[in-house]
């Protein structure tokens, strides 16, 4: 989907940007003297978009070389008399790609497709996609040959006449280490404070003229609500909730009631939204989720929820939709501290620890460890003796990294299967996995491919509140001591919101999964997802996939053998072959264009 275009007409550069997202607000064009800009989502503030773009275009014309990118969800493009400039916010929730060639550039924009239609497919892609569930918005390849991605918190830097000069990714400073227990104890109400202000600053900047948030009745989606109805200036808000009548799901009825009746207390104008989702299923229309983005988006089977509940947000006006998504890694207790403490070699404070999150979490000490200690260390090694248990299965046994037996593994050992799972097993976990866990989850938690593919129509993008860098940023420097309450899971973040949760979802302690949509959908889609599988026409299905064995597994599934792990593989294989299947289709062209510049003045 193309939100932006820059190229060269003889030697010249043009800046070309989408009119009708432009007129919804959710493309900002600017020119000055300086040079022109044009910001996919928003900088510094959602509601001052076009400040925002001014900033960037300041502060980027100001320092050659790349300073920390501001906060905000956007890709721009900036153009200066003598140089180009790409950059994307250190979140990565807007895309942007470069086509490139011998040094030079010679397009960019926001749809690898459309860069790459008349390009060979990159096989290394394909295993460095399947080799985990978080190699897609993280690394440089895209599905076409020279089509490359500008990275979360990376600036590009061209000539004006498109050779490639630099590359500079920003990281988030590392944490320091843990300062031993005061004699006193940990200090949880300060540090329930400083996540309170960094979740209000990150609510506040994402707030538009009028604002959904999705509330679940959990502690996170009621809790960024809740902040969000403290700002009755800001706008107006929209609860915006699923409701199911039957099922496991129905039993989330009364937190939803109660999570709305205290928003309803904090803003009493606020307009719910109540969708009926009890026709949902996992994987309906798979064919479109799945096989129109620019790239196989690796959630489409999900999609069906979230596309009912985004289209009743459009069809009310909304441009700005909120979520809760990534507060279960970010707002929670990191547990690989316990993998600092074995590494530093403090194994009585690790011992003790251990226990303390074994009973927190009502596991055994020994699955603790290993999962937080020795799995981290050697995750490949961890993966290949679980395999060795799990039978005559497809499925079982089958984890985050492993090759899973649809792959073929021929074509594994000629694109690089082998060193796409190293590499994704060192992003996830690093040398200190305590730190990785951030920049991983972020890449996890929040689906927005499938944002990013219906924004032109509902107007709006998904925005994660949790997975700001300023909260991100302090939960970083907490200390595990004023984060960790056995028993009681995101216990700083209850703390931060102790005023504002009503009673119910402050004890709750566990939220009903959506094990239903998925049985179901896989119920409903499992013989047609079959089809699709046993007559798939794209000749890069058959040299990439066994497909006799990824129906076996899709069979396993639908009997509820593997696991969450070994489905996630799964679907992220069904969406490949899906999108491959409709990747002959022509993409979308850019049209109703907008020439920003051809030139500067």
């Amino acid at each position: 989907m193309e939100a932006l275009r820059l190229d060269w007409t003889g030697g010249a550069p043009r800046l070309w940007t989408a009119r009708d997202m432009a007129r919804r607000g959710l493309v900002t064009a600017l020119t000055a003297p300086a040079g022109a800009a044009v910001v996919v989502g928003w900088a510094g503030s959602h509601r001052d978009r076009v400040a925002g773009a001014w900033d960037l275009l300041e502060h980027y014309g100001r320092h050659r070389a790349a300073p920390r990118p501001p906060i905000g969800d956007y890709a721009a493009v900036l153009l200066y008399r003598d140089r180009v400039v790409l950059v994307r916010d250190e979140q990565a929730r807007i895309p942007l790609f470069f086509r490139e060639s011998g040094g030079r550039v010679s397009a960019v924009g926001t749809s690898a497709r459309g860069l790459g239609a008349d390009t060979e497919l990159e096989r290394r892609y394909f295993c460095r996609y399947l080799a985990g569930n978080l190699a897609q918005p993280h690394v440089d390849l895209t599905p076409f040959s020279g089509v490359h991605r500008v990275l979360g918190g990376e600036v590009v830097e061209l000539t004006i006449t498109g050779h490639l000069l630099s590359r500079t990714r920003s990281h988030a400073p590392r944490a320091p280490a843990p300062a031993s227990p005061a004699a006193d104890g940990p200090d949880t109400a300060g540090a329930a404070k400083e996540l309170r202000l960094a979740l209000e600053n990150a609510v506040d900047r994402r707030m538009g003229t009028t604002t959904a948030c999705h509330v679940s009745g959990g502690t996170d989606s009621t809790s960024v609500a809740l902040l969000a109805a403290r700002r009755p200036a800001a706008g107006e808000l929209v609860p915006l909730a699923a409701r199911f009548g039957g099922g496991e799901l129905a039993g989330e009825g009364p937190y939803l009631e109660e999570a709305l009746t205290e928003i309803r207390r904090h803003a009493p104008d606020a307009r719910p939204l109540i969708v009926d989702a009890d026709d949902v299923t996992d994987f309906d229309d798979f064919q479109h989720h799945a096989g129109d983005p620019d790239e196989p988006p690796p959630h489409a089977f999900r999609a069906p929820f979230w596309a009912r509940l985004h289209t009743a947000a459009a069809e009310l006006g909304c441009d700005a939709l909120l979520t809760g998504c990534g507060a279960d890694p970010i707002a929670d207790a990191n547990p690989f501290h316990l993998h600092r403490l074995a590494r530093t070699g403090q194994f009585p404070l690790l011992a003790r620890q251990a226990r303390a999150w074994a009973a927190g979490s009502e596991r055994g000490v020994r699955d603790v460890v290993l999962s937080y200690v020795v799995r981290p260390a050697l995750p490949l090694t961890a993966e290949r003796l679980t395999a060795l248990g799990r039978g005559g299965t497809v499925l079982g046994g089958l984890g985050d990294f492993g090759r899973p037996r649809w792959l073929r593994p021929g074509f594994a050992r000629t694109h690089g299967y082998g060193r796409a799972r190293v590499a994704e097993s060192r992003f996830v976990y690093g040398r200190r996995p305590e730190e990785a866990l951030y920049d991983a989850a972020n890449y996890l938690t929040a689906p927005d491919l499938l944002s990013w593919h219906r924004a032109p129509g509902d107007g709006f993008f998904l925005s994660h509140p949790f997975l700001d860098q300023e909260v991100v940023a302090t939960m970083r420097r907490l200390p595990p001591e004023a984060t960790f309450r056995p028993g009681r899971p995101k216990a700083v973040l209850r703390e931060a919101m102790a005023d504002l949760l009503p009673p119910g979802i402050q004890a709750r302690t566990a939220k009903i999964p959506f094990n239903q949509l998925y049985a179901r959908g896989l119920r409903r889609h499992g013989d047609t997802l079959l089809d699709l599988c046993r007559h798939a026409r794209h000749p890069l299905i058959e040299e990439m996939f066994d497909t006799t064995s990824l129906c076996r597994a899709l069979r396993e599934a639908q009997l509820g053998i593997g696991d969450p792990y070994a489905w996630d593989r799964m679907n992220r294989a069904l969406a490949v072959v899906m999108w491959l299947e409709q990747l002959d289709r022509n993409p979308d062209p850019f049209t109703g264009a907008l020439l920003v510049t051809a030139g500067l003045p």
